[in-house]
């Protein structure tokens, strides 16, 4: 340690940066770890039947004035709205959200499809029914707004018409539906198909057991199975794009997609789009929390869902595969937006009258737009009609957003120069290029790059939006696995670990070229590098 200090204050700052990422990495990991064994305890599971409503309410009328959860998007509380008076509308991005929402009382029953309690009731026993039927729902297929709408459209309800008239969709149901068992549910021949008439582009709703999920790697389930064999028929290859629910009828409507799934037959969304005879139909069920007892202890249950979480399918290739696609849209992101940042800054810096107008429109633009939106607006509507990927247009927008960030820390860099330090280095006859590059800029990122770091580690975190544009990032695969196994806490806390050591190794990276550029770090031959001693 003496060695330490006496080697002086840089290497004590390196010695002190390097050392405190590694503490800021075991802090993490040790808090999540304790939040994850704590959360992963209070994850409910029950082999028992649930005796009856946990707060006692068994009739829709006793819904008045309490808080009820629905996904949003799916209109199902039209149906109801007239019924219950005085109550409060919860809206969750994922059926499966709304399970913990009611276990911990944020909600005193929520509103689902019954296909879809079929399914968590498998894994949550403890979820009861209200007897009384909420309602009823049509679900059709709606054909997206491009050149192929007039041939899919006559195409879709013909196959509809005949699957409904020999039975097919019928038996479709009964399997994927009413027979419901994720642990022998496969699509059980998938059919071939030549495609010689081209790709239809299907968006399906990632993680909707028994209609839409990942299983093995392959996409399954009744929606699935359902447009393989519309393909096969009418000559068609397929490629399903897993995606949030209510980011489907948009998609479709602005062309991106062929097909969308699982659209809840409306009148205001039969005019704004074409949507197809309904293909399936159920009933809309109210579901509370049923009084039950568990059979598991604690060490066995999170023995049981580490299981499910990672080793289940292989599951932890789903987060391997976010992690990837996460770091790929944040490393491609900070590296071209670092580099339109600074070309922004270099056409302006000399007071360009038309470069400074269009920058600081570009700012005004992308700073005020909030992040989810300035990328349904990039993927829906500006490159709609483009075959640009969701994680290509995830790059294109976070470059603006950060190289917007990146102009205004290097105007702060800059800002704190003192004008003497150009007039010293054109006196020393170094040219404007040079001035920036060699004298001005290592004194500069002294005051932006601190700025810089927590920028990039922001950007990190806001990637985690992008699943409202069909990119499988790590958010997006956390929640495709919580939809798959209904234990909501486990995955999240994964996710978050994940995310803890993708900073702190980000951190840790960005603070060693901090200290890199120091120059009080600089040693004497570097210092005196090019000068020649006269004796």
């Amino acid at each position: 340690m003496k060695r330490v200090f006496a080697s002086g204050g840089s290497a004590a700052r390196k010695l002190t940066g390097i050392n405190g990422s590694k503490r800021a990495l075991r802090k993490a990991l040790v808090l999540t770890l304790v939040l994850g064994i704590l959360m992963g305890s209070l994850t409910s599971f029950a082999a028992a039947a649930p005796m009856e409503s946990k707060n006692g309410i068994t009739q829709i009328s006793q819904l008045d004035g309490k808080n009820i959860g629905v996904q949003t998007g799916v209109l199902y509380e039209d149906e109801i709205k007239d019924e219950i008076e005085g109550e409060t509308w919860l809206y969750y991005k994922m059926p499966n959200d709304m399970i913990p929402a009611l276990e911990s009382g944020r909600i005193d029953a929520y509103l689902i499809e019954e296909v879809g309690f079929y399914a968590q009731r498998y894994e949550h026993p403890e979820l009861m029914r209200l007897e009384e039927k909420a309602g009823e729902s049509q679900f059709a297929v709606i054909v997206g707004n491009n050149s192929k709408q007039d041939t899919l459209f006559p195409q879709i309800q013909e196959f509809i018409a005949e699957g409904l008239e020999s039975g097919w969709l019928s038996e479709l149901y009964d399997y994927w539906v009413k027979n419901w068992d994720p642990n022998t549910c496969v699509i059980r021949n998938v059919p071939e198909t030549t495609g010689e008439n081209g790709t239809v582009i299907i968006a399906i709703e990632g993680g909707y057991e028994p209609f839409s999920f990942e299983a093995g790697g392959y996409y399954s389930g009744y929606d699935v199975e359902f447009m393989m064999n519309f393909c096969a028929k009418y000559g068609y290859s397929w490629d399903f794009q897993a995606m949030e629910f209510d980011s489907i009828a948009p998609g479709a409507i602005s062309g991106k997609y062929d097909f969308g799934m699982n659209i809840v037959v409306d009148e205001e969304r039969a005019e704004a789009s074409v949507l197809s005879d309904p293909y399936y139909t159920c009933d809309l069920v109210f579901v509370v929390e049923g009084e039950y007892e568990g059979d598991m202890g604690f060490f066995e249950r999170m023995a049981y869902n580490f299981n499910k979480t990672f080793i289940k399918d292989d599951r932890w290739k789903l987060f391997a595969e976010g992690i990837g696609r996460t770091m790929l849209i944040t490393v491609a992101s900070v590296a071209f937006g670092t580099a339109l940042g600074f070309a922004a800054y270099l056409a302006c810096r000399h007071g360009n009258k038309a470069a400074n107008a269009i920058v600081g429109f570009i700012n005004w633009l992308v700073e005020g737009i909030p992040t989810v939106v300035f990328l349904m607006l990039l993927f829906f509507v500006v490159f709609a009609s483009t075959p640009l990927s969701g994680t290509v247009i995830s790059i294109i927008g976070f470059s603006l957003i950060f190289g917007c960030g990146m102009y205004g820390m290097l105007k702060v860099g800059f800002g704190a120069i003192h004008r003497g330090q150009f007039e010293a280095s054109t006196a020393l006859g170094y040219s404007d290029n040079q001035s920036f590059f060699k004298i001005l800029l290592p004194q500069a990122a002294q005051h932006f790059l601190p700025i810089y770091k927590s920028n990039v580690i922001s950007l990190l975190k806001e990637t985690s939006v992008v699943g409202y544009v069909a990119v499988r990032d790590l958010t997006k695969m956390g929640d495709l696995v919580r939809s798959r196994t209904y234990i909501a806490f486990f995955a999240l806390i994964a996710v978050a670990i994940m995310y803890l050591v993708l900073e702190a190794l980000l951190t840790a990276i960005i603070s060693r070229v901090q200290l890199s550029v120091d120059p009080k770090r600089r040693s004497k031959d570097k210092i005196l590098e090019g000068i020649t001693e006269v004796e």
